[in-house]
């Protein structure tokens, strides 16, 4: 007689086919027989504290593994405090499986206000959203849901489970017993390769732009070699920094360069689309006579807001390596032409040196928190953003230097993901590191006051699951963005104070290790001592608010721009008549 089967060990068998060794889930009686089957099988099951904590871990940790994060929550209630964590992974194009178990079918009332069998509050955020029909097609499921968060531009996916299908007796795993789906990746069209090579040969001024899609398509080292061989500068943005090591001479993160793309004459945008962040690839961020070339997986980015010159719908990794070929067939070599970028950053690299160099007042200055924690950095950390001022400031500190090494919550902008997606980016990194046998890399959160208290009951998880995470927040006792945005405007502020609140108790409240620090002095050892735990910290940091000042007077400490947007769209709707 054959094995008999519960649906959790089903599921279980099949999220193993993807490589998969860590879960996150708010725990529940709705999954015990999930629960059990996956403990049973070696997974890691972290328990996180609120539902979007839980896809938001299990977010960060698709995008350091490349894998499926998987999150279990619940229905009725789990469902609207999760929309949160799946905007934020839909549009970071982050591969995440949401397994939600609704009550059994048995319990559904007929005029129940809140319809178990529709998905209307999450269609418009995955790119796909189904209810399983029978026990005996959890695995099918499994792998329909896996093979869309990963196919195309990635994304996450809802699959929702009665959750008696979960303690069901099954004669045979289903599609579990075959391998898993093989996820195609499509190559560039060679016309279009070699029209982007001839543009980016004849360039005195060439650019170019990584984004997530560099990172998923693994192009990193096609893309390092169009740097060194072919004397092609990069930015990198979001989940591409680090696709280059930066080393602030060739290779820049995005925010920090953008003030200089003005000048480019070829712009190649890898894997990133053309939105906000980017300027909607628009004047005044670049010249409107600069040439464009985009790659991406989806063709629906290609030409989003700008007319691109030369489109190629592709997987990343695979079209930059047929770009390279072509430059170097063609004889590309190397020059001096990547030097305009940093000759064109010099006033703005002067302007941070000399600030960061300036005597400090009796609280930190967040640029000089941020090269602090630089020094400190190993060539091989993963570093998680979040906040808006603070986080201005670290693109003026800190390289990242490896790929995938960049999380944050751009493009959407939810304030306090930063700390979920930390959880999930420092359980990837310990899978990783035990998978591979190679060092841990270790993982820093840096963010603000505000955005702190959105989530930190999620380092309860990390200290439960004895993660090393170090978590450093800039503390100005405000929402600094929108008081100084409110001084400038109306010359006082309103609803923005917050005091000063002592997020290194919280942080030992739950486990982890705790540093305040109020002056300038205290900072060097509070920031080693945090470096050298085995677990989880937080560093409580009291910084100068003045230095929010200066990002709205201060054209050179301007990491995050916004105030181009009107001209941007003045500019699009010129640019399409």
């Amino acid at each position: 007689m054959g094995e008999t089967l519960t649906g959790g060990m089903v599921v279980s068998r099949a999220l193993a086919r993807y490589g998969i060794r860590t879960v996150f889930a708010v725990a529940g009686a709705s999954h015990t027989h999930l629960l059990d089957a996956l403990d049973r099988d070696g997974f890691r099951i972290i328990g996180s504290r609120h539902e979007s904590g839980c896809v938001g871990a299990a977010d960060g940790y698709a995008r350091i593994t490349g894998r499926i994060g998987v999150a279990l929550i619940i229905a009725d209630q789990g469902t609207p405090n999760a929309i949160n964590g799946i905007a934020t992974a839909f549009h970071a194009a982050s591969p995440v499986l949401v397994l939600i178990a609704r009550l059994p079918n048995s319990w559904t009332e007929a005029e129940a206000e809140y319809d178990n069998a529709k998905h209307s509050l999450v269609d418009s955020i995955t790119k796909w959203a189904r209810t399983v029909p029978a026990a005996e097609r959890l695995a099918e499921y499994v792998d329909a849901g896996c093979k869309r968060a990963l196919s195309g531009r990635r994304g996450p996916v809802v699959l929702q489970v009665p959750q008696e299908y979960f303690a069901a007796a099954l004669s045979n795993a289903g599609a579990a017993a075959r391998p898993a789906p093989v996820i195609a990746r499509p190559a560039a069209d060679p016309a279009q390769i070699a029209q982007a090579a001839t543009l980016l040969r004849a360039a005195g001024r060439p650019l170019l732009i990584a984004g997530a899609g560099a990172a998923q398509g693994q192009a990193g080292v096609s893309l390092a070699a169009l740097v060194d061989r072919c004397d092609l500068p990069i930015a990198g943005n979001g989940l591409g920094r680090g696709v280059v090591p930066e080393d602030w001479e060739r290779s820049f993160n995005w925010p920090l360069m953008q003030i200089a793309a003005q000048d480019a004459d070829v712009v190649c945008v890898v894997g990133a689309r053309l939105k906000q962040r980017l300027g909607y690839g628009l004047s005044p961020r670049f010249a409107p006579a600069a040439k464009f070339i985009q790659i991406d997986i989806e063709p629906a980015e290609l030409s989003r807001n700008r007319r691109v010159d030369v489109p190629i719908a592709a997987d990343a990794g695979l079209a930059c390596a047929q770009l390279l070929e072509a430059l170097l067939a063609a004889g590309a070599s190397r020059g001096m032409r990547a030097n305009w970028v940093r000759e064109a950053l010099r006033e703005r690299f002067r302007y941070l040196d000399e600030l960061a160099a300036a005597p400090q007042g009796e609280a930190v200055h967040p640029l000089v928190l941020g090269r602090e924690i630089a020094r400190l950095l190993p060539e091989n950390a993963i570093v998680v953003g979040d906040g808006a001022d603070v986080q201005n400031w670290m693109y003026g500190a800190l390289r990242v230097r490896r790929a995938p090494g960049f999380l944050d919550h751009y493009p959407m902008g939810a304030m306090g993901t930063g700390t979920p997606l930390a959880v999930g980016a420092a359980a990837a990194a310990r899978e990783l590191s035990i998978q591979r046998r190679e060092p841990l890399r270790p993982v820093v959160l840096t963010t603000g006051d505000g955005s702190f208290g959105f989530y930190p009951a999620e380092l309860h998880a990390a200290a439960q699951a004895g993660l090393k995470l170090v978590c450093v927040v800039g503390n100005d006792g405000a929402w600094g963005t929108e008081l100084h945005g409110q001084v400038k405007a109306i010359q006082r502020s309103i609803n923005t104070e917050l005091g000063y609140p002592r997020y290194d108790l919280v942080g030992q409240g739950f486990g982890c290790h705790g540093e305040f620090v109020q002056r300038p002095v205290e900072l060097r050892p509070a920031l080693e001592r945090a470096f050298a735990q085995n677990g989880p910290s937080v560093v409580n940091v009291i910084i100068d608010r003045a230095a929010g000042v200066q990002l709205k007077s201060e054209r050179l400490a301007q990491m995050i721009l916004f105030d181009d947007l009107a001209t941007n769209l003045k500019a699009q709707h010129e640019f399409a008549t």
